[in-house]
This record gives C-alpha cells, structure tokens and sequence, in this order.
C-alpha cells in the first residue's frame, strides 16, 4: 500500500502541510517496503485545479490513501472514484516521520 503525505519540506523532518493541492511536497510511503519517495508538488502555485492536477499525479504514483490536513471540495468525488481514500489530520506541528510512525501502528 502506497500512502501520500502532504508536507512543508523535502524531508521527513518536516511538517504536514494542511494543504493538499496547494502543499510544497508529497512523501510517498509504501507500508509494505518501507520506501520513501518525495516529490515537488508541480501544481503548489497553481491558482485553479491543483488538487484535481495533484489527485492526477498521485493516482499514477498507484497511492490508496492520502494524509493532509484538509482537501478542496472538488477533490472528494474524484477521490472516491479512484477508491482512494482521504485521512484529515489537523496536527500542523507533527512531523512526517511521526504520521509514518502513526500509519505504521494503525495496520
């Protein structure tokens, strides 16, 4: 299972980014390797459709479930379409590397 955390930084040190479309970087974690792989996010200064454009991409990186702390309300219907599944966590201050620990304790 591949999971997409929105974050702040290029680094699992960072903090979740409450933005989903909008966020500087997506960590992709796969629970079942453990491997790390983080991207720019190319739609961040986009004005309109970055969280459409973001569900695009993740949904080709093959990602089930997204960590952010809020999504655009067009993004929802196209999530479920995908059965991608949305996890809203509000914790700014939390780094990237505790949401893995946290994901990791919830099997």
């Amino acid at each position: 299972m591949r999971i997409a955390i929105t974050s702040r930084g290029n680094s699992l040190e960072s903090t979740l980014d409450q933005r989903f479309g909008h966020c500087k970087y997506f960590v992709i974690y796969d629970k079942q390797t453990g491997a790390v792989e983080i991207i720019p996010n190319p739609y961040c200064e986009v004005e309109e459709q970055a969280g459409t454009l973001a569900v695009k991409l993740l949904s080709s990186k093959n990602v089930s479930k997204i960590v952010s702390g809020e999504f655009g309300i067009k993004v929802k219907p196209i999530l479920d379409s995908l059965n991608i599944q949305m996890i809203m966590y509000k914790n700014q201050n939390i780094s990237i590397g505790k949401v893995i620990e946290m994901l990791n304790h919830n099997k």
